[in-house]
């Protein structure tokens, strides 16, 4: 099962579980991913410790894709 989580003040929400032999529970995913996105929201996968990439769509065989603001500063 593969989740979908923001990082948030309450530390993290999940916002959608999914199998990727249930298109169904991959649509509501992709949907909720989206939906992040349009609010600010950057998409990111760890690749191990130190590793991360940022996604620009939902990889739908990623164990974890984390939901999250944009670091403030310049």
């Amino acid at each position: 099962m593969s989740r979908l989580i923001r990082m948030d003040h309450t530390g993290h929400t999940e916002l959608a579980e999914w199998t990727t032999d249930d298109p169904a529970s991959v649509e509501a995913a992709v949907t909720a991913f989206r939906t992040e996105i349009d609010r600010g929201y950057f998409g990111v996968v760890s690749h191990g410790e130190g590793h991360a990439e940022q996604v620009h769509q939902l990889p739908i065989d990623a164990g974890l894709v984390i939901m999250r603001r944009p670091i403030a500063g310049g």
